[in-house]
């Protein structure tokens, strides 16, 4: 697994702690960051990591909203909070980092959909990508 992988793992998790408590969500990173690096975790995941939630935090009003438009018959409410968290990392990705080819964008989604969430997941986070992409070349 690359470190990007791992990275958006531990992104993932700190969003979906974050949904679920209400606490900051660089707070619960940083506290995951300090007990990895107990277990000489490599610095690049939580680099990337911390680059993922302070992008999304930073650009959260923008990708909530395009994300709500986005998810036909969705509001943001109701979907999984799993699903939304992966959903905010990969508009941060395909919006804001021009380093990520929008490809593995929504591939590196779809495969955490499909190992953290319902049988029905990837194939809703591949379509909301999709169209996030797409009207992301029309802009």
């Amino acid at each position: 697994m690359s470190a990007r992988t791992k990275a958006r793992k531990r992104a993932l998790d700190a969003l979906f702690a974050s949904d679920l408590t209400k606490e900051d969500a660089l707070k619960v990173l940083k506290r995951t960051e300090d007990e990895s690096r107990e277990k000489d975790a490599q610095a690049a995941i939580f680099d990337y990591a911390e680059t993922l939630v302070s992008g999304y935090l930073a650009n959260a009003e923008r990708i909530n909203s395009r994300l709500q438009l986005l998810a036909e018959g969705w509001s943001l409410d109701r979907m999984p909070t799993v699903d939304r968290a992966i959903l905010r990392i990969a508009s941060w990705e395909l919006l804001y980092n021009p380093e990520i080819p929008t490809e593995v964008a929504i591939s590196e989604a779809v495969a955490l959909a499909s190992e953290l969430s319902t049988e029905e997941s990837p194939k809703f986070v591949n379509g909301v990508l999709a169209r996030l992409a797409k009207d992301k070349e029309a802009l």
